[in-house]
């Protein structure tokens, strides 16, 4: 699936839903799907700078794709990386950087954030970003 179609397919998926409520319920079954991160991984070098609550972001590089996991102490934060993660994961450094990542307003999620967890989702996509880049 390219990664065009697969923000279309997040859009569909959280357009399925009226109510913030529902999103944030499904944000929360997202984060719960997250792959298991080892508690030594959790270091500090891995912690995502500018998010209230802790996010640890750890990647490697396999067959020139960009592979991600994470964790986080908070559990809507941990559905908001998870939905990242399963954008971007798996792409090349190129793929991730031609994105705008515009699908965070597409799907109303920013503005349905507190501030301070607003300010979290700009620093994970940051983050990703910076990644891609230090890879390409």
């Amino acid at each position: 699936m390219t990664l065009i179609e697969a923000e279309n397919a997040i859009i569909e998926e959280f357009s399925m839903y009226e109510e913030w409520l529902d999103k944030y319920e499904y944000l929360i079954e997202l984060g719960k799907s997250l792959k298991d991160y080892p508690e030594e991984a959790k270091t500090d070098d891995k912690l995502i700078k500018g998010c209230q609550s802790r996010v640890w972001l750890d990647y490697k590089i396999e067959d020139g794709l960009i592979v991600f996991n994470a964790d986080s102490d908070a559990i809507i934060t941990k559905g908001i990386i998870s939905l990242l993660i399963g954008l971007y994961s798996g792409r090349t450094p190129q793929e991730i950087l031609s994105s705008d990542f515009s699908v965070v307003e597409k799907i109303g999620l920013k503005e349905n954030l507190s501030p301070t967890r607003a300010n979290g989702l700009v620093s994970m996509i940051a983050k990703i970003k910076e990644i891609a880049s230090n890879n390409c």
